[in-house]
C-alpha cells in the first residue's frame, strides 16, 4: 500500500515558547520533579493557532487527545449585562489528568500528525486534482509554483510552503500527489541550479514568493528503475488491506470512516443537525442487551473503498533479464512483462531514459523498440498510453486514494499485527517475488546494497548537541527514527533465524546456544548459553533475563546521561523462541568477553573490575534510579566499588565509547519471591509479607520491583520522614521552652538522625533512600564491616515488598470508583503496573478479592485476572509445545493446541499437512533448547485437551500460585467467553486466526482446522524513547488545568501536540494523549466541532496504533459519539456506540461496568430518537449493571431510574415513570439529604409526574363516563429537546459543565489575572468538592 513516509514538524513552528512563558525550554533541564510554576494567562504567551483557517471548517482535519478530564453539565450561552460579562466555564479534573502520566516508566496512550504542517501540505494533496492548490501553513511561509518539464503543463501553485522545509520533503510531498505521484526520478531546480534535497527551503539562493520551481526528469540506474517499479506497485495496491493483514510496511486496519461516512460516503461533520432522516436505528442482534451471541465477522466490516480495482493483470519482471553486455551499452537497465486488461501481452524496457515497448516475446529476445515506438519517462505515462483499461483506473484508483483520509495512509513507526484477518485471495508482486528470491541479507531496499551500521547511528544520534530547544527536537527526533527501524530490522532478523533462514556464527554448537549476525545485528536465544544461568534459574532466568536487560536499558535511556551508552535491544518473541536482538559494540567480537570487561563482573561476584570513567558516568544516574554505591569484594578479598549490580558490566569499544551491558539488576529484588527459600541469619520477614503467605519459591533469582512501585514507597518514605521530623522539631521546641538550653536537650540534629535512620535513608543528614542491589544477588561478598548495612539494605527490601502488599494490592480497590476501569488483560496489565505490582501476583490479588467485602462490585476484575492467569499459563506451556513441532505442521499444531484449549469436542483433526505423505522419515527440526527426541511422527499431536488443562493448571499453581477447575467449570463458574479467551492468547502468542465464525460448544467437531490458522506474527518488546521537553509541558498543562486555567492548560497542549508529532511523527500514543486532552478541552468549552475534529484523528489514531478493538478505541469511540450528539449528528453518534458495544462485548463481555455506560448513552440517543422501546431495553441493562457494580445507593443508580423515568413519561406510562422516580428521590434523600439540589430536583419531577398521571386519569374517567361534563385537554406527551439529552448524556459520562459569570478582564492588567485565577481555582476546588459528593467517582 502506498505511503506516506512520516516527517517532522516545523522546526520554526516550535519557536513557540516565548520569553514571558516561565516554561523554559531553551536550557536542557535535568531535574523534572521540581514543582512547576502556576501558569496565569498573562504569564503563557503561546504560539499562534498553528492550525490553517480551512480546518476549522474541514472536519476531516481536527482530532482530538485522551480522555482525561472528567466533568459535566451542559454548555451555557453568553448573556448580556449592563457591565462587559463573559462566561467561564469551571470543571473538576480526573485524576486520570492530574496524575502526571509522563513519568518514567509511565505508560500513556497518544497519536497525530507528525510534521503538522507537512500532514497539512499532503491532506490538501490527496483533496487535489490536476490543477489543485498546495498548501503548508507555517508561519515562514512562501509562495511558490511548481510547474513539469513539459512546456505546456500547467504549474501547481504552492502558496504558503514552509521555509523550512527540506527540499527532500517537498520532493516526497510530490511523490503523493494526484499528479505526480507516478514520478519518482526527478530534482527540483530554480533558475537553472539543482536543489540539494537537505537544504531548508528558505535557504535556497533566489527563492522567494512566486517562485518557479521546476520539476525536472532526471537518468535512471538500476536501483531507480527498481524502486520506480516498487514505487509503481505500491500505488496499484494501495487500496488493498493486504499488507494490514499480512503486518508489513507498518500498515494497520482503521474502520471509523466506514461508520462517520455512511453508505452515501457522507464524512463526519457533512450532516445538518436539524435533518430528520428516515434511517432504521434498530442495531443487529447480537448488539442488543441479552443476546449470547458473539459474532467475529463484524470486527472486520466489508468496506467499499477498499475493493480492488484491478489496473493490470500482470505485472512482473521478465526472464530476460539482466540486460546483455551490448545492451547496456545502450543504456539497457531491466526488462518487464506486463499483461493489459485488454489481454495485451507486452514486454518493456527499462532504459537509463525511461520505459518503451520492445519486440520481446516469451521464447524470442528482440530489444528493439516495438510500435507505438514511444519513449516516458515514467511508466504509468507509458502504460496509460497504451492500455485504455489502464488509464482508465489508474486515474479512478488516484481518487479513490487521495480520498482517504490521511491517518488512514501513513505508515505507523512500530507494527502492528491483526490477531484475525479474512481468507484472501493470494496475488502477483512482481517486486516481493524478486525480493524473496535474491536475498539481502537484511539490507535496506533504499541503500542499494549497504549494511547499516545500527550501533554508530544509534550512539552517533544520542551524541547530537542538546543544548538548545531546536538541538533537542533533533536529537530526539533521529533516536526515535533510528530507533524504529532498528526495531524493524530486529524483527526481521529474529523471524529469519527462526525460521532457519540465518547461518549461525558458531555452527558446530548445540542450537540453543549458536549466535547470530544479522544486518550487523547481534542475536542470541533466550536459553541458557553454557550454564551461565544456572546459579539464577538455568533456562527459565535466561528467559527472563531478556525482559530484565530491556527495562533495565530502558531506565538508563530515560535518565539520558551525557557519555554513559547502552546498546539497542530488542526482545522478539516468535514460534515459542525468545530472540534478543542487539546492536554490536565495536571490537568486542575480536576479543573474549572477559578481556573486553573493565567494570562489573562476568562470574556472578567472583571476580569483579571497577572503572573510574564508569564510575563516574553511573554515579550520575545512581541518584535518579535510586542505586547505593557500594563496596564488594573481589576475588583477593579487595574492596572494589561499583554503582550497579555486579552483574552489569562495563565495556570500552573500540570507538571509544564506554558501553554498559546486562542490566539485569537495575531495579532491587522482590524478596516476596526468592529463587531459594533459605533466609538470611536473623532475619525477620514482616508480619505483612506472612500474612499473605510470603515468602515464595519462584523459578528465577531474577524477580525484581516495578519502578512505580519503588517511587511510590519512596514518597511514603518521604511522608512519614516528614511527619517524624515535625513531631520530633515540635518537641524540641517544647523540651525548649521546658528547660533552658540543658545538656540533656535534644538537638534538632539528632531529630533528623533518627528520623533518617527509621524511614531507612543511607545519609544520615537528608532524606536518600537508595537500594542496594547486590544484597541478594548469588556470588557477591561484602567486607565484614558492611554486614550491617546490608542487613539494614534487606530490611529496606523487605518493608518494599510489605508495602506492596498492604499498601498498594489494596489501593486497587480505586477500581470501586471506577477511575480505572480494565477490560481485558492488557488494561489489567497497566493498571497493575501503575500501582506498581508484578503480574505475578495476580493469585495474590485474586485471594484478596474473594474476601472483599465488596466482591461482587469488582466481579469484572475477578473475571479478568482469572483469564488472565489461564492465558498467560497456557502461554507458558504453548513455548514449550512449539519447539517440538515441525516447520511443515505448524498450522496443524497450533489449530490443535487451540482445540484443546478452547474447544468443547474431543475429536481433533488429522495432522497430516497438505495431505502430503512422505515414504521417507521426515529430517527433524532443528531444536532450541532442551528437547525431549521424538519417538513417533508427532510428539504435539498426542496432546489431549485433559493433559493441557493439566498443565495448565500446574502452571498457574506454580506461578502464580492460584488453583483453577477445568474450562467449561472456568467459564460456567466466572461467566468467561471463549471468544475471549481466543483474542487474548492470539494476543499474547501472535497467532492470527481466519475471520469467520466459531462454534466452540460442538461436542462432535472441533472448532478450528488447520486453515483457520492463517499466520504467526512476532511479539515485540523495544525501548521507546520520546520527547522530553513535551513531556514537561504536558506536565505543565495539567498544572494550568488544575489551577482552573483551562485556555492556557489547553495553548500548553496544543505546543505539547507540535513537539510530539515533531519527534515521534504521526502516528503515535503521545500525540494522541495530546489529541484527547484537546478535544475534551474543546467539548468542555463548547467548541464542539473542535472536539469533534481533534476525536476524530483520535479514534483513527487507536485505531492504528494501538488496534481495532483495543479498550482504549472503544472509550475514543465512544467520546466521539458524545461529541458527535454535541454536534448534532445523532445516527452517526449511534452508529458509534453500537460499534463500541459490539467491541465490548467482543473484549470483556456483558457482564461490565463499560456496557453500563454505553447502554445508558445508547438509551439516551436512542430517546432523543424517538425509538422508545429500544431506548427502555438498553436503560433497563445499565440499570440492571450499575446496580451490580454501582451499589444499590449510588447516585449513578438514581440517575439511571431517572433516565427510565423520562423515557417512560414520554411513553404515557406514569405508573412505571413514577417507580423509577421514587427510587432515584429515595437514593438522593438517604445519601445526600433532601435540601441537596438533586434531591429537590428529583422531588419536583415527583410533583411533575403526579400532576400529569391525575390529568390522564381524568382523561379516561371522563371518556368512560356517560355524564357531560366540560371538554376536558388531553394530556401533552412531549419529546425530550435535543439540549436536555445532550446534558443528560454529560452527567452520564461524568462531564459537568458549571458556567460563572466573571468580570471581563483586559490582559495587560496582572494583578487582576492573578486574582482571576485565585478565584478560579478556589471555586474549582469547591467544584471538585461537590462532585465528590455528588458522584460516585
Amino acid at each position: 500500500m502506498a505511503r506516506v513516509s512520516r516527517q517532522s514538524a516545523n522546526e520554526k513552528d516550535l519557536d513557540i515558547i516565548h520569553t514571558k512563558t516561565k516554561i523554559d525550554l531553551s536550557e536542557d533541564h535535568t531535574d523534572q520533579t521540581a514543582d512547576p510554576p502556576i501558569l496565569n494567562t498573562e504569564e503563557i504567551q503561546c504560539q499562534e493557532k498553528f492550525l490553517p483557517p480551512e480546518w476549522e471548517e474541514d472536519d476531516d482535519h481536527q482530532s482530538g487527545p485522551q480522555q482525561v478530564l472528567k466533568l459535566d453539565a451542559a454548555p451555557s450561552q453568553a448573556e448580556a449585562g449592563g457591565a462587559e460579562m463573559k462566561r467561564m466555564t469551571l470543571f473538576s479534573v480526573d485524576r486520570l489528568f492530574l496524575a502526571a502520566p509522563h513519568g518514567a516508566g509511565a505508560s500513556v496512550c497518544l497519536s497525530l500528525p507528525g510534521h503538522i504542517q507537512t500532514c497539512w501540505f499532503c491532506w490538501k494533496l490527496a483533496q487535489g486534482s490536476a490543477s489543485s492548490t498546495i498548501v503548508i501553513v507555517p508561519k515562514d511561509t512562501l509562495y511558490l509554483r511548481v510547474s513539469l518539464s513539459h512546456p505546456d503543463s500547467t504549474p501547481l501553485l504552492c502558496p504558503q510552503v514552509s521555509g523550512q522545509m527540506l527540499v527532500a520533503e517537498l520532493h516526497q510531498v510530490l511523490m503523493d500527489h494526484e499528479v505526480t505521484c507516478h514520478r519518482t526520478r526527478f530534482s527540483l531546480q530554480l533558475g537553472g541550479v539543482v536543489l540539494d534535497s537537505l537544504t531548508e527551503l528558505r535557504s535556497v539562493q533566489g527563492i522567494q514568493d512566486g517562485a518557479l520551481i521546476k520539476l525536472v526528469e532526471d537518468s535512471y540506474s538500476v536501483r531507480d528503475a527498481r524502486l520506480h517499479l516498487r514505487h509503481v506497485c505500491d500505488l496499484l495496491r494501495s487500496l488493498d488491506p493486504a499488507d494490514a493483514y499480512n503486518g508489513v510496511n507498518g500498515s494497520s486496519l482503521s474502520y471509523l470512516t466506514f461508520y462517520t461516512r455512511g453508505d452515501k460516503g457522507e464524512k463526519l461533520g457533512k450532516r445538518r443537525a436539524s435533518e430528520k432522516e428516515s434511517v432504521d436505528c434498530r442495531p443487529p442482534e447480537y448488539v442488543l442487551p441479552g443476546c449470547k451471541d458473539r459474532p467475529l465477522t463484524p470486527l472486520q466490516p466489508v468496506r467499499d473503498d477498499w475493493k480492488p480495482l484491478q489496473c493490470l493483470r500482470v505485472l512482473t519482471t521478465s526472464s530476460w533479464n539482466p540486460p546483455p553486455g551490448n545492451r547496456k551499452m545502450h543504456g539497457d537497465l531491466m526488462y518487464l512483462n506486463v499483461l493489459t486488461m485488454e489481454d495485451r501481452e507486452l514486454n518493456i524496457t527499462s532504459s537509463t531514459r525511461g520505459f518503451y515497448l520492445n519486440q520481446s516475446t516469451a521464447f524470442n529476445f528482440n530489444p528493439k523498440p516495438a510500435a507505438p515506438k514511444l519513449l516516458c519517462h515514467s511508466l504509468v505515462e507509458l502504460l496509460s498510453h497504451v492500455s485504455p483499461a489502464f488509464r482508465k483506473n489508474f486515474s479512478a484508483l488516484q481518487k479513490r486514494r487521495v480520498q482517504q483520509h490521511p491517518y488512514e495512509r501513513f505508515a505507523a513507526p512500530f507494527q502492528v499485527f491483526a490477531w484475525t484477518a479474512p481468507h484472501g485471495e493470494h496475488t502477483l508482486d512482481c517486486v516481493r517475488a524478486e525480493d524473496t528470491q535474491t536475498s539481502h541479507l537484511g539490507q535496506d531496499k533504499h541503500t542499494a546494497g549497504q549494511s547499516r551500521d545500527w550501533n554508530e547511528e544509534l550512539q552517533g544520534c544520542r551524541e547530537l548537541p542538546r543544548n538548545s530547544l531546536q538541538e533537542r527536537l533533533h536529537r530526539e527526533r533521529s533516536i526515535f527514527k533510528t530507533n524504529s527501524d532498528f526495531v524493524a530490522a530486529a524483527t526481521q532478523g529474529a523471524a529469519a533465524i527462526v525460521d532457519g533462514n540465518v547461518v549461525p556464527i558458531n555452527p558446530g554448537e548445540a542450537p540453543h546456544m549458536q549466535m547470530f549476525i544479522w544486518n550487523n545485528l547481534f542475536f542470541s536465544l533466550g536459553f541458557d548459553i553454557s550454564e551461565h544461568y544456572r546459579p539464577l534459574g538455568g533456562n527459565t532466568a535466561a528467559h527472563a533475563a531478556a525482559i530484565c536487560d530491556l527495562r533495565g536499558g530502558q531506565a538508563y535511556a530515560s535518565v539520558d546521561t551525557d557519555g554513559l551508552h547502552t546498546l539497542g535491544t530488542a526482545v522478539v518473541d516468535y514460534r515459542g523462541i525468545r530472540v534478543i536482538a542487539q546492536t554490536i559494540v565495536p571490537g568486542i567480537l575480536e576479543k573474549n568477553q572477559e578481556q573486553s570487561v573493565v567494570y562489573g563482573s562476568n562470574d556472578y561476584g567472583e571476580t569483579v573490575s571497577t572503572h573510574p570513567r564508569f564510575l563516574e558516568l553511573l554515579d550520575k544516574t545512581s541518584k535518579p534510579l535510586r542505586i547505593q554505591r557500594h563496596q564488594v569484594l573481589d576475588h583477593n578479598n579487595i574492596p572494589v566499588e561499583l554503582c550497579s549490580g555486579a552483574e552489569t558490566k562495563g565495556i570500552l569499544g573500540n570507538d571509544g565509547r564506554p558501553y554498559i551491558l546486562d542490566l539485569l539488576r537495575t531495579f532491587p529484588p522482590d524478596l516476596n519471591f526468592q529463587f531459594s527459600e533459605r533466609l538470611e541469619t536473623g532475619e525477620e520477614v514482616p508480619k505483612e509479607c506472612q500474612s499473605f503467605g510470603f515468602p515464595r519459591r519462584h523459578r528465577h533469582s531474577l524477580a525484581s520491583l516495578r519502578p512505580e512501585l519503588i517511587e511510590a514507597f519512596v514518597q511514603h518514605r518521604y511522608e512519614l520522614y516528614v511527619k517524624m521530623v515535625a513531631q520530633g522539631l515540635r518537641q524540641v521546641e517544647e523540651q525548649g521552652k521546658a528547660k533552658e538550653q540543658s545538656e540533656d536537650l535534644v538537638c534538632e540534629r539528632d531529630v533528623i538522625v533518627e528520623a533518617c535512620k527509621a524511614v531507612g535513608s543511607v545519609s544520615d543528614s537528608c532524606f536518600d533512600i537508595r537500594f542496594n542491589p547486590d544484597v541478594c544477588s548469588p556470588g557477591v561478598r561484602f567486607a565484614p564491616e558492611f554486614v550491617e548495612d546490608v542487613r539494614r539494605q534487606r530490611k529496606l527490601l523487605w518493608d518494599a515488598a510489605a508495602f506492596l502488599l498492604s499498601n498498594q494490592i489494596p489501593a486497587l480497590r480505586d477500581c470501586l470508583d471506577h477511575t480505572t476501569v480494565p477490560m481485558d488483560g492488557v488494561t489489567l496489565t497497566s493498571v497493575l503496573h501503575q500501582q506498581g505490582v508484578n503480574v505475578r501476583y495476580l493469585g495474590t490479588l485474586l485471594r484478596e478479592l474473594h474476601r472483599a467485602e465488596e466482591g461482587g462490585r469488582l466481579g469484572h476484575i475477578e473475571r479478568i485476572s482469572i483469564s488472565e492467569v489461564i492465558i498467560r499459563s497456557a502461554k507458558h506451556v504453548f513455548k514449550t509445545y512449539l519447539q517440538d513441532v515441525e516447520p511443515a505442521a505448524f498450522s496443524a499444531a497450533v489449530s490443535h493446541f487451540l482445540n484443546c484449549l478452547l474447544s468443547s469436542s474431543s475429536c481433533v483433526h488429522d495432522s497430516c499437512s497438505d495431505e502430503l505423505h512422505s515414504r521417507r522419515r521426515s529430517r527433524r527440526r532443528r531444536s532450541h533448547g532442551s528437547r525431549v527426541a521424538m519417538v513417533t511422527d508427532s510428539v504435539w499431536a498426542r496432546l489431549t485437551p485433559g493433559e493441557l488443562w493439566s498443565r495448565i493448571k500446574t502452571e498457574a499453581g506454580d506461578y502464580y500460585h492460584y488453583t483453577i477447575d477445568s474450562i467449561d467449570e472456568v467459564i460456567e463458574k466466572h461467566g468467561l467467553q471463549r471468544i475471549s479467551l481466543l483474542r487474548e492468547i492470539a494476543i499474547k502468542t501472535g497467532i492470527q486466526v481466519q475471520l469467520r465464525e466459531y462454534v466452540f460448544e460442538s461436542r462432535h467437531r472441533p472448532a478450528f482446522g488447520e486453515e483457520d490458522v492463517v499466520n504467526m506474527f512476532p511479539v515485540v518488546k523495544h525501548l521507546r524513547p520520546t520527547a522530553t521537553d513535551a513531556t514537561r509541558l504536558v506536565q505543565h498543562a495539567q498544572v494550568a488545568v488544575k489551577q482552573g486555567l483551562l485556555k492556557d492548560g489547553c495553548e500548553l497542549i496544543s505546543q505539547a501536540l507540535t513537539l510530539f508529532s515533531s519527534v515521534c511523527g504521526v502516528l503515535h500514543e503521545d500525540v494522541c494523549m495530546c489529541l484527547r486532552l484537546l478535544g475534551r478541552l474543546s467539548y468542555i468549552s463548547g467548541e464542539f466541532a473542535d472536539a469533534l475534529s481533534h476525536q476524530e484523528k483520535v479514534v483513527m489514531s487507536s485505531e492504528r496504533v494501538q488496534g481495532i478493538d483495543h479498550p482504549q478505541t472503544i472509550q475514543d469511540y465512544t467520546y466521539l459519539a458524545l461529541y458527535c450528539c454535541a454536534g448534532g449528528q445523532h445516527w452517526t453518534a449511534l452508529q458509534l456506540l453500537y460499534r463500541a458495544r459490539y467491541l465490548t462485548l467482543l473484549v470483556s463481555g456483558e457482564d461490565h461496568p463499560q456496557v453500563a455506560l454505553l447502554d445508558s448513552m445508547l438509551g439516551l440517543v436512542l430517546h432523543g430518537l424517538m425509538e422508545y422501546e429500544l431506548s427502555l431495553k438498553f436503560l433497563q441493562n445499565a440499570l440492571n449493571l450499575t446496580s451490580k457494580y454501582r451499589g444499590a445507593t449510588s447516585l449513578r443508580l438514581a440517575h439511571s431510574h431517572h433516565l427510565l423515568a423520562t423515557v417512560y413519561e414520554t411513553k404515557g406510562e406514569f405508573r412505571s415513570a413514577l417507580q423509577h422516580e421514587k427510587e432515584a428521590y429515595s437514593i438522593y434523600k438517604s445519601q445526600v439529604g433532601e435540601n441537596h439540589e438533586s434531591a429537590k430536583q428529583s422531588s419536583e419531577y415527583l410533583e411533575s409526574l403526579t400532576q400529569q398521571a391525575v390529568a390522564l386519569q381524568k382523561v379516561i374517567n371522563h371518556i368512560y363516563s356517560d355524564t357531560p361534563s366540560a371538554c376536558i385537554p388531553p394530556p401533552k406527551f412531549s419529546n425530550p429537546s435535543l439540549q436536555a439529552i445532550l446534558q443528560r448524556l454529560n452527567m452520564t459520562c461524568g462531564i459537568v459543565l458549571i458556567p460563572l459569570r466573571l468580570l471581563k478582564m483586559t490582559t495587560g492588567n496582572e494583578q487582576q489575572l492573578e486574582m482571576k485565577a485565585r478565584h478560579i481555582a478556589a471555586v474549582n476546588k469547591k467544584v471538585r468538592l461537590l462532585w465528590t459528593t455528588t458522584l460516585d467517582t
